[in-house]
């Protein structure tokens, strides 16, 4: 069977036109920056004097093919119409980030991780090509091997300094109609990074496949994993849309089962669990708050308001309560070395709940191993556990704004792991390339943006520009 054309009619050439005369109209000197209506970034960056690229007519799947299992994907596609394409042939890319209006593009060149990534590893590992618009204006398509194999390998953490993806045909994977959950708690979390260790190295737990794996600490004494198994079959199905709400289940329930759409988006609803800065938790509230508006990228643009009139800071000032420092940040640690920068982030930062998401770099069918990535650097053949917060935490007194954030990088880098790069980063530019490919991108950089055109990575993460 060949390739299903997905979707609405896309005229794909047409769009990629668009971009590169909207890019050669930008003068020299200006930051180059999409001109799209959505973010999942939680770093302010200076307001672009010149208009954004023009990005019409690139946010659609071109292609499913269920045979080779392979989509052709624009860049700018969000997950939540990836899916819808891709489940309508009872697949799904290998890995689904975990808020619906994550694109593609921005996923691979920033960086995307979910419950399947303990097998799967991240997004950018199931892409075969892309076509990358480069920061000297040329249109190139990049492979793990050939003339642009630098560009593939380089572009994973990029964040749109190398060039921006119209195209990347990416795997699937095969899907059931519904996800089995098994919720399992741990009172010691040296038994629950033993626990990681046995799955990642099984893909079982109790004599059952684990087809998708994360899970939450309330506290060092309550942690729990979920364990996920595709199936065709479920005698009770669980509805997190409505009234529940998913996180609180993971207490009252040992066992449940989502279709398979709903468990994708498990998360989207509360934005983890952090629709209750709104309070769209409360019971009443809830009911009235239009379930169309219980949304990740809702909620996003009220925190981009804040961001902007900072009304809530304006408030807590009136009320004599201290300035607040925003703690948003994912970061990988070795599984070895989790349970203890759990229990110091415990008694350090005091945030909870945190999301925990383990994942190893893909090991593909044939490979002797996984490959690395120069420009965010996890080894092959570890296990990592992603550990997930957002929210905010008192300046102390004395203390300055970052201070929080700046020792969570340094225990995160004492312990041998890395910090997306998302949010606020404080990293000196010598650090910053010693964990982030530094050599690398700068050689990339010269080839494919001669005239340094693009934003640097060191200037979009650190420098916010």
């Amino acid at each position: 069977m060949s390739a299903v054309r997905a979707g609405r009619s896309v005229d794909h050439d047409r769009a990629v036109d668009l971009l590169r005369r909207s890019y050669a109209t930008v003068p020299a000197g200006e930051p180059v920056r999409l001109a799209k209506r959505t973010s999942n970034l939680f770093r302010p960056r200076a307001a672009p004097r010149a208009p954004g690229l023009d990005v019409t007519g690139l946010g659609g799947v071109l292609a499913v093919d269920p045979v080779a299992r392979t989509a052709d994907v624009q860049g700018m596609c969000t997950y939540e119409d990836l899916v819808d394409a891709t489940l309508a042939h009872g697949l799904m890319p290998l890995v689904v980030p975990q808020l619906r209006t994550i694109t593609l593009g921005g996923a691979v060149t920033g960086l995307g991780i979910e419950s399947t990534s303990f097998r799967n590893g991240l997004p950018h590992e199931s892409v075969v090509e892309m076509d990358v618009l480069t920061g000297a204006g040329e249109l190139v398509t990049a492979r793990p091997d050939g003339e642009h194999a630098d560009l593939f390998a380089a572009f994973p953490n990029s964040l749109g300094s190398l060039g921006y993806a119209t195209r990347l045909r990416i795997e699937l994977q095969p899907v059931r109609r519904y996800v089995a959950l098994r919720n399992v708690r741990f009172r010691r979390l040296a038994e629950l990074t033993d626990a990681i260790d046995e799955i990642t190295r099984t893909r079982s737990w109790a004599g059952v496949e684990v087809d998708a794996l994360d899970g939450v600490m309330f506290s060092p004494g309550e942690a729990y994993l979920v364990l996920g198994t595709f199936t065709d079959e479920a005698e009770r199905v669980g509805d997190y849309t409505g009234q529940a709400i998913y996180y609180r289940s993971l207490r009252t329930r040992t066992r449940d089962a989502l279709r398979t759409h709903d468990y994708l988006w498990r998360w989207d609803t509360d934005w983890f669990w952090c629709s209750a800065a709104f309070g769209v938790q409360h019971p009443v509230l809830r009911r009235l708050w239009p379930a169309r508006w219980r949304r990740s990228d809702v909620y996003h643009r009220l925190v981009r308001f804040e961001h902007r009139h900072r009304v809530a800071a304006r408030i807590d000032r009136l009320r004599g309560q201290p300035p607040r420092e925003r703690v948003v940040q994912d970061v990988e640690v070795p599984v070895a070395r989790t349970a203890e920068f759990l229990h110091w982030f415990a008694a350090t930062v005091g945030m909870s709940p945190v999301w925990l998401c383990p994942l190893r770099l893909r090991e593909p069918a044939g490979a002797s191993s996984a490959r690395s990535w120069p420009l965010y650097p996890l080894q092959p053949g570890r296990t990592y556990v992603n550990v997930g917060f957002w929210g905010s935490v008192p300046i102390a007194r004395g203390a300055a704004d970052g201070d929080v954030n700046r020792a969570i990088e340094a225990t995160v880098a004492r312990l041998g792991g890395h910090k997306s790069l998302y949010s606020d980063a404080y990293y000196d530019r010598e650090s910053f390339d010693r964990l982030y490919g530094g050599a690398t991108w700068r050689a990339v950089r010269e080839r494919y943006d001669p005239d340094h055109r693009l934003t640097g990575l060191y200037e979009k993460a650190v420098a916010r520009r």
